[in-house]
């Protein structure tokens, strides 16, 4: 029983003195927003409770290494004068009023072997974030700015659309960002024209050609790709994506028979036991004992199968229109089978399976049209086509 209830005080002794070492080895490592984090956790869930008094000194060192080594980098990135430090600084100073408000309603926590509180020096960062915060969205504004009125390239707009979105996040409607951030963004994009290409000597079906084509139900989350299905004159298109049916394969129409004879005995009433003389016997209480009888019964099973498929295959190409070669292509295939089952009989239903009965109820149904197997192949297309869509990056 003692070694029942020690093993569990073991264990939580063990896992109590493990999450104080590893704190301590964040601390001794420099890395002293994971010790301050490890330390708050355990102080939050109890700060009061004597195993947790080493977080208590942990944490008030942790915070004392910690302010002083930011506000000596915050010091050495000031004196660079560099404007790509302002985005450091800023979170430096947010870091540092964060852990304050962290710790702040755990306070007072008591040192109970010194007799003291735990000493936190905190100070009022709000006017340096607020200087940091504005030098920064400065800075942003003007290193987005050039690159959307001087910028060659596509990547060029895509990050000043990161930095302008960046920016109103941080300040929310400043100046003209959110038009800048819709201009960046519109000179980013790359445009793909969309063609479909019907090389095969079967007709797709034009409700199949739209649903291919409209990529709005793809829901695609491609934020630098838009593709266009009918042309805009207005638009200096990028790149080119052939979808090609290159053969589209229909077999015959198809209906296979296939018989199966079943015998089983089934039974037929009941008759009176006899003795070899032909005597009728009787149980205990004087009643006659009966037996089943039994009859084989026979039944001819004709099952039929319809069956016709199609085979779909193309390919996707992907052109660089500015370079005019083929940059990507992917096979595109797919299969779809029409079949149907039934079946007839002829003699006594007894004698078949339980799951053959079921078949009996069917009867032949009109084959789909060429057209509209072609049609079913397209769930599976569209899925495929998809698939590539998502895979395809252009930059």
């Amino acid at each position: 029983m003692k070694k029942a209830l020690l093993t569990p005080l073991l264990l939580f002794f063990l896992i109590s003195c493990g999450g104080v070492k590893k704190t301590q080895e964040a601390l001794n490592l420099g890395n002293y927003g994971n010790a301050i984090n490890k330390a708050i956790k355990n102080l939050s869930e109890n700060k009061t409770k004597k195993s947790n008094q080493p977080y208590v000194l942990l944490l008030e060192e942790a915070f004392k290494k910690n302010y002083e080594r930011e506000l000596q980098q915050i010091a050495f990135l000031k004196k660079e004068n560099n404007p790509a430090n302002y985005e450091v600084i800023f979170n430096s100073y947010s870091n540092l009023k964060s852990i304050q408000q962290r710790i702040r309603p755990l306070l007072p926590l008591r040192v109970i072997e010194e007799g003291r509180d735990a000493n936190f020096v905190f100070k009022n960062y709000d006017e340096e974030i607020i200087n940091s915060k504005r030098e920064l969205s400065d800075y942003l504004y003007n290193n987005a700015s050039a690159l959307l009125e001087k910028g060659s390239y596509k990547e060029d707009f895509r990050n000043a659309f990161e930095q302008f979105s960046y920016l109103n996040e941080l300040s929310p409607n400043y100046k003209d960002t959110a038009l800048k951030i819709e201009e960046s963004h519109n000179k980013g994009l790359d445009y793909v024209q969309v063609v479909m290409i019907n090389d095969s000597e079967q007709i797709v079906p034009e409700r199949l050609e739209q649903e291919l084509l409209n990529f709005n139900t793809y829901g695609l989350n491609d934020l630098w790709t838009v593709y266009h299905t009918n042309a805009i004159e207005s638009i200096n298109y990028d790149y080119a994506m052939e979808v090609a049916f290159r053969d589209i394969k229909i077999s015959p129409e198809q209906v296979t028979e296939k018989q199966i004879s079943k015998e089983k005995q089934i039974k037929d009433g009941y008759k009176y036991a006899t003795n070899s003389e032909g005597v009728v016997l009787k149980d205990s209480l004087g009643n006659k004992i009966k037996v089943d009888k039994f009859k084989t019964v026979k039944c001819n099973y004709y099952q039929f199968t319809q069956h016709k498929m199609v085979e779909v295959v193309g390919n996707v190409s992907f052109l660089d229109l500015e370079k005019q070669q083929q940059i990507n292509t992917y096979p595109l295939s797919s299969q779809f089978v029409f079949n149907h089952v039934y079946a007839k009989h002829q003699g006594d239903k007894s004698a078949l399976e339980d799951e053959m009965v079921p078949l009996l109820e069917l009867s032949a149904v009109p084959f789909p049209t060429n057209e509209q197997m072609v049609y079913d192949a397209g769930e599976d297309l569209k899925a495929k086509l998809k698939g590539i869509i998502s895979r395809q990056r252009f930059n």
